[in-house]
């Protein structure tokens, strides 16, 4: 990856429309490290390589559940540049390598030119292949909320909206014994200019993966929020490990949806269609989820934004729930 041959790649252990991730070792350390490769080929791949860098560059303090991201290099052809390494260089510096990458006309197929993300290894893949290949467990489940809502009011406090929330998007590492969550793919994020609250930005490109996006998602027309939604999407699934197989992959995916007949209608979608809509959580069983949860997920998946919680006050609520809780019985 550089000439002085300071990464080996080991294998290939991932694969999307916009980059492919490897397994790789520092030759120095011998420690392992992820390292994904971002080809900018098209207008459309480098703004999606340079969103992910901008996100995970302007992360001055790094959170636990937050990939983190080591450096980042450029490669154009056969020469190999830095342009990050662990702490930002100077914003002048970072915005002249956009520049030249946004002004930069491919012509030449065969000339290469990609960013690579060096970053974390995580051991314990995705947390959808992890949690299907498991029973059940509440205190888990519980953990993951935990570990999840906190990285995710993080985001928001750095003005990071992540765009992209999904069971696939979400990778776990085994370094302290008990697993650990970490949010990754920052390819659809968006950093917020300025300071304030995160819930005042306005988007409007629709994005994201159909079964997590929120309803306002679907109409080009939302906030921060959405983000919430989607993670109230995933805890649900979670804890009832309701799935679908995704039409491309064919893979189970954690995530819920509306039954029509034989089809299945992303939740986002159906309350879009009916806003009035009833939601029957727990889905299976009453057994499956105190009353406390049941609440806290109507108010993450709230049809309207402003009744919807947002990051900070989930961060709150998500630690007064029974669910999970030792003696949870017990509990008044």
């Amino acid at each position: 990856m550089a000439t002085e041959a300071k990464y080996s790649i080991i294998r290939e252990v991932g694969r999307g429309s916009y980059g492919v991730v490897y397994e790789a070792i520092v030759n120095q350390t011998r420690s392992k490290v992820a390292v994904k490769r971002m080809h900018c080929n098209v207008p459309e791949n480098v703004e999606l390589a340079l969103q992910e860098f901008w996100a995970l560059q302007s992360i001055q303090r790094q959170h636990e559940n937050v990939i983190q991201l080591e450096e980042c290099v450029l490669q154009n052809g056969q020469v190999f540049q830095p342009i990050s390494h662990r702490y930002r260089k100077s914003d002048s510096h970072l915005l002249l390598i956009e520049t030249c990458l946004k002004g930069r006309r491919c012509m030449d197929p065969r000339s290469a030119c990609f960013l690579w993300f060096v970053m974390e290894f995580c051991d314990g893949g995705n947390m959808n292949e992890y949690l299907l290949s498991r029973s059940p467990d509440a205190q888990l489940n519980n953990s993951f909320m935990r570990q999840l809502s906190s990285a995710v009011a993080f985001l928001h406090r750095n003005q990071i909206v992540h765009r992209d929330l999904k069971s696939d998007n979400i990778l776990i590492s085994h370094r302290r014994g008990s697993p650990i969550v970490k949010v990754a793919d920052f390819g659809l994020s968006k950093v917020c200019q300025g300071k304030g609250n995160v819930n005042q930005h306005r988007f409007s490109s629709a994005c994201g993966s159909n079964f997590y996006m929120a309803p306002e998602v679907w109409e080009g027309h939302y906030t921060a929020k959405a983000d919430i939604f989607a993670l109230g999407i995933i805890f649900w699934a979670m804890v009832e490990r309701i799935t679908f197989r995704d039409g491309d992959t064919e893979k189970e995916l954690l995530g819920t949806y509306i039954c029509q007949g034989k089809e299945l209608i992303p939740l986002g979608e159906a309350l879009l269609e009916n806003p009035n809509m009833k939601l029957q959580i727990p889905l299976k069983n009453k057994k499956s989820m105190p009353d406390d949860l049941c609440k806290l997920l109507h108010d993450m998946l709230a049809f309207n934004p402003k009744e919807r919680l947002d990051a900070f006050q989930l961060e709150v609520r998500i630690r007064q729930i029974s669910y999970g809780k030792k003696r949870q019985r017990s509990v008044s």
